[in-house]
C-alpha cells in the first residue's frame, strides 16, 4: 500500500497539477489532501471519481480543510476530533482532521494549526490543539488498530529538518511546538521518512518568498508517522520534490510512504 500527504494550498487550484501527479504514480492507494479551502459539496470530485478514486472531504470557506482520496472505499470515516472527544467539538469549527479505515489500518490525515507568531493568540491556539490531538489519539490506539498518522504539523521536529538551524525558536521549530510533538510521538509513533533518510538536507515546504524553493531553504513539515503495529511493514518513504518545481505550485511537496500490506 502507498500512502501520500501533500498541502495542495487550494485543491481548485491545484487540481490539474494533482491530477497530473496522481496519473503519474499509477500504485497510490490513498492520498491525504490539507488546505483544500472548499466547502464539501464545492470539491471537484467528479475528476477523481472518473479516474476510479472514492473521495471523502471535512472542508470550509476559503480555508482549512482536509480529504481523503482512495482506490479503495473506507471501511469507516471520520471526521474532526469530536468522533472521539465529543468535548473537543468546539476545536471543529477549523476542518483539520478526516480519518479513514483500509484494510484495517486507521489512516488520520490532519492538518495542525500553522501558530502564526510565537506569543500569538493562534501560536496559543496551535498548542491547544497539540494537546487535544495526543489525547484523540491514545483513544484511537486504544481501540487497537494499526494507525497511520499523516499530514501538514506546520513543525519542523528536528535542526536538521530546517535549512538553517537558526530559525530554532521561531514558528514551527519553537521548543513548547516541539515538545508538544513529541508528546504525541511518545505515545508509540515513529517518524516514516527518518526510519529510511536520516540526513539533514531533506524539505518538503518552501516559501513562496525570497526564491525558497529556487535556494533549497526548506523546511521539513509534512509528516508520516507509524504507531507500533505499522512500524515493521514501512518499506520506502520519500519527498517528492517534482511537483513544487511546477507553474504556480503548491510551496508544499507530497511525502509517500509504502506500506508492506
Amino acid at each position: 500500500m502507498q500512502v501520500a500527504t501533500w498541502n495542495v494550498n487550494s485543491i481548485r487550484t491545484r487540481l490539474p497539477q494533482v491530477l497530473a501527479w496522481l496519473d503519474k504514480q499509477g500504485s497510490l492507494d490513498v492520498l491525504c489532501l490539507q488546505e483544500t479551502k472548499v466547502v464539501d459539496a464545492e470539491f471537484p470530485r467528479a475528476p477523481f471519481e472518473e479516474r476510479g478514486f472514492h473521495v471523502e472531504v471535512y472542508g470550509q470557506k476559503a480555508y482549512n480543510g482536509v480529504a481523503l482520496i482512495s482506490r479503495e472505499v473506507p471501511e469507516k470515516v471520520e471526521r474532526g476530533f469530536a468522533a472521539l472527544l465529543p468535548a473537543a467539538a468546539e476545536l471543529d469549527e477549523q476542518k483539520r482532521l478526516i480519518g479513514g479505515l483500509y484494510r484495517g489500518i486507521r489512516i488520520l490525515n490532519l492538518y495542525v494549526p500553522n501558530g502564526e507568531a510565537v506569543g500569538s493568540d493562534k501560536y496559543a491556539y496551535k498548542l491547544r490543539w497539540l494537546a487535544c490531538l495526543k489525547d484523540y489519539l491514545q483513544v484511537a490506539l486504544d481501540q487497537g488498530q494499526p494507525i497511520l498518522l499523516c499530514g501538514d504539523f506546520n513543525i519542523a521536529p528536528e535542526d536538521r529538518d530546517i535549512y538553517d538551524p537558526g530559525k530554532a525558536g521561531e514558528i514551527m521549530a519553537s521548543e513548547p511546538e516541539r515538545q508538544a510533538l513529541q508528546k504525541i510521538l511518545a505515545l508509540g509513533f515513529e517518524d516514516a521518512f527518518r526510519k529510511f533518510n536520516p540526513d539533514p538536507g531533506h524539505f518538503s515546504w518552501w516559501d513562496y518568498r525570497g526564491g525558497g524553493f529556487q535556494k533549497n531553504r526548506g523546511w521539513r513539515i509534512d509528516h508520516l508517522y507509524l504507531s507500533p503495529l505499522l512500524q515493521d511493514k514501512a518499506t520506502a518513504c520519500w519527498i517528492d520534490v517534482e511537483p513544487r518545481r511546477a507553474e504556480k505550485p503548491s510551496d508544499h511537496a507530497p511525502v509517500v510512504v509504502e506500506l508492506a500490506v
